[in-house]
Order: C-alpha cells, then sequence, then structure tokens
C-alpha cells in the first residue's frame, strides 16, 4: 500500500494550508443536510417513476428530476448507529429541463457518472455515498445511463453508454448556461468514463477554453475505454486534460475481464502509470491497495482513495 499511501499524502501536504483555513466546509457533506440527488437520465421511466424501480434499462429521451432521498443517519436511534442502514430513495419529482442550472442553487456540481451492471437505483445510492464519503460541499447530480444490470449485456451498456453521449453534453451546456452555477465536477467511473470522455470531447469543441473553465476536477476511477482511443481523446480536449485524475489498478478484475472481450487491448484503468503519466495526467495507482477479490469500485471502498477525490475536487489544478 505504499504507492497509494505515498500518493494520498503529497495530495494533501500540497493543500495542507487551504484545508487548514477551509477545515470546517469539510464537516459534513452538503448531502447529508438535504437528503436528495439532482438526477439526468437516458433511461426510459416506469410507470412514470412513482415508484421502485423508477427507472429501467430502456433507451429513452433526457429527463431530469430530483431524487428524495432518506440517509442512514435519520433518526437518533436508526439502525445506522450499528452499520445495518443505508440510503434509500423515497420518490422521485420531476423536473422541468430548463431549470437544470437554477436546481444548482449557484453552488458546485459533482456529476457522478456510473458504470457497468448497475440499475437506476444502485447507482443512485452510489452517489449519494461518494458525496457523503468525500464530504462535498454543493450539489449532487447523478447522470444514470440505460444499463440492463446484467453481467451479459456489457455489449448493450458499452453501447448505451456511447448513445448517452449527446445528453449528457447536454446537461454540461444547461449548467453552465447559468454564470451563478459553481464549477461543475466530474466522477465517472468504469464505462462511464467513456461516456464522460466522449462527452467532455464534443462539449470542448463547441464551448472551447471558456467552457472549459468552469470544469473543476474530472476524476476517471477504473477507466473501462481503450488505451488508444484514450490517448487520442486527450490529445482533443485541450485544457481539460490538466483537470483529470486516473485511478488505476492492475489487479482490477473486472477490466481484466473487459480487455479479454476487446481482444487483449489494455484498458486504461488497468494500465501501466507511466503509460498515462506521459498523457499528462495525474495518476493515482491504487493496487498496492486493492485488496479484495474484484477491486473494480475502489473509488467507493477505498477510503485513501475517497481522500484522493476529495482533495482533487477541492484543488482541481493540483497547485
Amino acid at each position: 500500500m505504499r504507492g497509494l499511501t505515498s500518493a494520498v499524502s503529497a495530495l494533501a501536504l500540497a493543500g495542507c494550508e487551504s484545508l487548514a483555513l477551509t477545515g470546517a466546509r469539510f464537516d459534513a457533506s452538503e448531502i447529508s443536510a438535504d437528503p436528495s440527488l439532482l438526477v439526468a437520465t437516458t433511461r426510459k421511466p416506469v410507470n412514470g417513476a412513482r415508484a421502485e424501480p423508477w427507472f429501467g434499462p430502456e433507451r429513452s429521451r433526457l429527463s431530469i428530476a430530483r431524487a428524495q432521498l432518506t440517509s442512514p443517519s435519520d433518526g437518533r436511534f436508526s439502525l445506522s448507529s450499528v452499520g445495518l442502514a443505508d440510503w434509500r430513495i423515497d420518490r422521485i419529482d420531476p423536473q422541468a429541463g430548463g431549470a437544470l442550472a437554477q436546481a444548482t442553487g449557484g453552488r458546485d456540481v459533482l456529476i457522478y457518472i456510473h458504470g457497468f451492471n448497475q440499475t437506476f437505483e444502485t447507482s443512485a445510492l452510489d452517489a449519494a455515498r461518494l458525496a457523503d464519503g468525500i464530504r462535498f460541499h454543493g450539489t449532487t447530480m447523478l447522470f444514470s445511463w440505460p444499463s440492463r444490470a446484467h453481467l451479459f449485456d456489457y455489449g448493450y451498456d458499452r453501447d448505451s453508454a456511447m448513445w448517452s453521449r449527446d445528453a449528457l453534453q447536454t446537461v454540461l451546456d444547461g449548467l453552465i448556461a447559468s454564470p451563478a452555477t459553481g464549477r461543475i465536477h466530474i466522477v465517472a467511473h468504469s464505462i462511464g468514463t467513456m461516456l464522460a470522455m466522449e462527452a467532455l470531447r464534443q462539449f470542448y469543441a463547441r464551448a472551447g477554453d471558456a467552457g472549459a473553465a468552469r470544469i473543476g476536477a474530472v476524476v476517471f476511477a477504473s477507466p473501462d475505454i481503450d488505451m488508444d482511443v484514450f490517448a487520442s481523446s486527450v490529445e482533443h480536449i485541450g485544457p481539460l486534460a490538466r483537470k483529470i485524475t486516473v485511478i488505476t489498478a492492475t489487479n482490477d478484475r473486472a477490466l481484466a475481464v473487459s480487455q479479454w472481450i476487446a481482444g487483449g487491448m489494455t484498458r486504461v484503468g488497468a494500465a501501466e502509470k507511466s503509460r498515462l503519466k506521459q498523457l499528462g495526467l495525474r495518476v493515482i495507482d491504487a493496487s498496492d491497495g486493492a485488496w479484495g477479490i474484484i477491486n473494480h469500485d475502489l473509488f467507493l471502498s477505498n477510503g485513501q482513495i475517497r481522500q484522493v477525490i476529495r482533495r482533487v475536487i477541492d484543488d482541481p489544478s493540483g497547485a
């Protein structure tokens, strides 16, 4: 774990003064005080999204909604005190798409983009866990694309993610339409990183450096992207490339399977750190700290990785 520990320490020391000056802002997450998520999804609503499963695996036009949640800490004598409670969705409230920028309340926005084999509910609860785990202060948004949530539907999931890139660009355009919206941070996982990269490439082609200035940190966790495709995209996103932090693990078993499916082509999340550093990216190699069977969700399960995400969101420039 020495490599991961050193990386976390270096990031923390680089900004220890700013953290000391603003430490109060990390005492609690915004989502713990206001348990809700903005939702942008290209999934088809199920029965008007009035009850679980809310949104299904079929593809549909972009929908904007707000998910009202119950947090694990609700109630002094709740089961959360003994680790038996978790976040849950209480209801989904549709929102007008044009009100997207106003819904952020002028604060920073954290967009979470899920990966392969995820239902709408699991992706929403992961977004809540992520925002709470890094003590994010701002508006948390889930971008959920149509996944069949089955191990053997990798092809459908990958194509659905790519199909959703125009919708994600629409979301980014809607957020920056208001000058009052703060920085837009993106954390994408697995196949979701491929969707995020494609949308950012389109976004930069349209919005240029002015649009890129509105983007804060971009974190790609266990990216399931072909290495050559990724390297080509990095060359076409201008200053956005300097905002990317890649979390890798060479012992990520899920990416090993993905690489096999892709005919042996290296996936970014399992690439050697030196190859990614050559692209000018910040890289956190979590191989030494990955002790699980799969090692594909370290951004949620590993406390040190959450520290990295929290640090780069606070200081996307890495200064």
